[in-house]
């Protein structure tokens, strides 16, 4: 078959190879199994290339569920739902890209639900539980194996991925291949072997940004890569400034990288927050209280530990019925650190989670570049705005993922021209020193943020950037994390307020004048470029 990897060697030696196929999906998260099977299920030939193992994504970290409206919640609805997740966004959401997604939720629900996907119980009647979680007015949050959500959609959709479908473990993409429009894309193993797979279309399912930072609940394959690749390419990201920071990842002495993450379920369960003098944290923060949104509980927990200097604070959930059972997923870690959380309140601070922005596409995962779409946390299709709504990203990764990939199906059909490979490029791109990256974005650029930190992170990072080629994997994914830091960073101090997640301690008010404003950011002769653009850039499809 054309679509596998060994299809052809070519001329440049027996390190090169070159494959074919209808449409390249980079990464195996919610957004890209459900684009390719959409896809492979209308003819095309798919290739999907994953960097470490498919299951090893973001998605099977997903804890808390999928917040969806099934009609079965007396007095839920889609309109609630939407108003709920226009609160959460701080005036940056996009009404019509939102009433789209959140109305697919049902039947993406259903058709998940058919491939296998089996989700907790209420045990009433075949109703579904449903939890709360921060921002939303009602329980409309349904959940796998207690806190194992993410896991058992990935589980599902690896399980229903059609046979035809060539699945590339172990490849890190590198560049988009472009003439008039995309042409395929070149990728490199974990061997240093290096390979062009050609194809009309390429759908960057690539997850988030959380490695920009020292911990994160991100895996460690959360690098960035596909702003970098959308960027490089030609296409615009926007609102990259706001990356939502979970407020509750377990505080683990010493540690950097992926830190486990305590799901908002717990509060939603009767949890609640204290300092470690016991003094409630959301007191007089928020009427929501534990509830609120995500940016809010953030800023709160933040403001206590700079106030205090205390490492982390307390999360009690010794009061939830069965905690133990419900949430094995957070028992596990707890117990790993000695923590009963039956008996024990759990520490807890905010870590990087959620990349709010990134690359500018419809619903239909389209951007401005003929042949390639974005779905998933990599996109920005104006569902979160400044703050995403908890629990709203594996809906959308499993609707627009869908609609990606029949968006594409259509785009292809018909003649198509034949695109012969061309030897793989190796791309030179600046790439700075990761660790030295992660502590200046960590401390200028993280919860709290002011002009002097902003460019005090900037020099920092710029101090210890250097060309690199692109052959493997860790010079792609720092030169990613480099390129994403400096879009991040110009879009955080051109906007001059706060709002949502991103919190400005200079400017620590909303202002009106960015209340329908993004910042596009674009990469023009190897440098960024900003260009306010309104929010509905993304639109519904």
């Amino acid at each position: 078959m054309s679509a596998t990897r060994d299809a052809q060697r070519s001329g440049a030696g027996p390190s090169t190879w070159t494959a074919a196929a209808d449409l390249v999906v980079v990464g195996s998260g919610v957004a890209g199994l459900s684009a390719a099977t959409a896809a492979s299920r209308r003819g095309l030939r798919v290739v999907v290339v994953t960097k470490d193992a498919p299951d090893e994504g973001s998605t099977r970290w997903a804890q808390g569920g999928i917040a969806v409206v099934l009609g079965d919640v007396a007095g839920d609805s889609v309109d609630a739902h939407v108003a709920d997740t226009l609160a959460a966004g701080g005036g940056l959401v996009d009404e019509a890209a939102t009433r789209n997604i959140l109305g697919g939720g049902p039947s993406a629900v259903a058709e998940l639900r058919t491939r296998g996907a089996v989700f907790d119980d209420a045990h009433d009647g075949g109703r579904l539980a449903r939890t709360r979680e921060g921002g939303h007015g009602t329980t409309r949050v349904i959940h796998a194996g207690g806190d194992a959500t993410g896991a058992e959609v990935e589980r599902a959709l690896l399980a229903a991925l059609p046979g035809e479908v060539t699945v590339l473990a172990g490849h890190t993409a590198v560049a988009v291949r472009q003439a008039s429009s995309v042409t395929g894309l070149d990728v490199v193993d974990d061997d240093g072997r290096v390979g062009v797979i050609s194809a009309p279309a390429v759908l960057l399912a690539t997850g988030g940004v959380g490695g920009l930072y020292e911990t994160t609940t991100n895996p460690a394959v959360a690098t960035a890569d596909g702003w970098a690749l959308a960027l490089r390419a030609g296409a615009a990201l926007a609102d990259v400034e706001f990356v939502q920071f979970h407020p509750t990842a377990l505080a683990v002495p010493g540690l950097r990288g992926r830190a486990p993450l305590v799901t908002e379920a717990l509060r939603g369960e009767g949890a609640h927050l204290v300092d470690l003098s016991g003094r409630p944290v959301m007191d007089g923060v928020d009427p929501r209280g534990d509830l609120a949104p995500r940016d809010v509980v953030a800023g709160a927990i933040t403001a206590v530990l700079a106030g205090t200097g205390a490492p982390h604070v307390l999360l009690d959930a010794t009061g939830v019925e069965d905690v133990r059972r419900h949430f094995p997923t957070v028992t596990a870690s707890c117990d790993a650190i000695g923590v009963d959380p039956a008996r024990d309140p759990i520490p807890v601070r905010p870590a990087a989670h959620y990349a709010c922005g990134g690359v500018i596409t419809d619903t239909r995962g389209r951007t401005g570049v003929t042949g390639l779409w974005a779905a998933g946390e990599v996109a920005r299709t104006g569902l979160h705005g400044a703050n995403r709504l908890a629990s709203n990203s594996l809906l959308e990764g499993l609707v627009v993922g869908r609609a990606t990939g029949i968006d594409v199906a259509r785009a292809l059909a018909g003649p198509r021209p034949v695109i012969r490979p061309g030897e793989p490029a190796t791309p030179i791109a600046g790439a700075a020193d990761r660790a030295t990256l992660q502590r200046a974005m960590s401390r200028g650029a993280a919860v709290g943020r002011d002009a002097a930190g902003l460019a005090a992170t900037s020099d920092a990072i710029e101090s210890v950037t250097v060309d690199r080629a692109l052959t493997d994997r860790a010079a792609v994914e720092d030169a990613a994390l480099t390129l994403a830091a400096g879009a991040l960073l110009a879009a955080a101090g051109t906007r001059t307020e706060s709002r949502g997640c991103h919190v400005r301690r200079d400017h620590p008010r909303r202002d009106d004048r960015w209340q329908a404003a993004s910042s596009a950011v674009t990469l023009v002769d190897g440098r960024l470029t900003l260009s306010s653009t309104d929010r509905v850039l993304g639109g519904a499809a």
